[in-house]
């Protein structure tokens, strides 16, 4: 798996799970201090870096297992 795709899968689960719990990526970014930009950017095809700390306040905000964020499914 190259560099690019795993983030974009990460990217693509924030967005999941994002929408399955009803929030706008306003309302994520509020609950995590982050600004709705860096969501934007996670969530779309623009490669965003993102750190295991910072994946993991996802993963609580979210209430997923941060393994949840790897998966390629869909």
């Amino acid at each position: 798996m190259a560099k690019g795709d795993i983030y974009n899968t990460i990217g693509k689960n924030i967005r999941k799970y994002r929408c399955l719990r009803g929030y706008t990526q306003r309302q994520l970014a509020d609950k995590l201090l982050l600004s709705e930009s860096f969501i934007a950017k996670l969530e779309s095809i623009t490669h965003q870096t993102l750190s295991i700390d910072t994946l993991e306040q996802f993963a609580i905000a979210l209430d997923v297992n941060i393994k949840d964020f790897f998966d390629k499914d869909e």
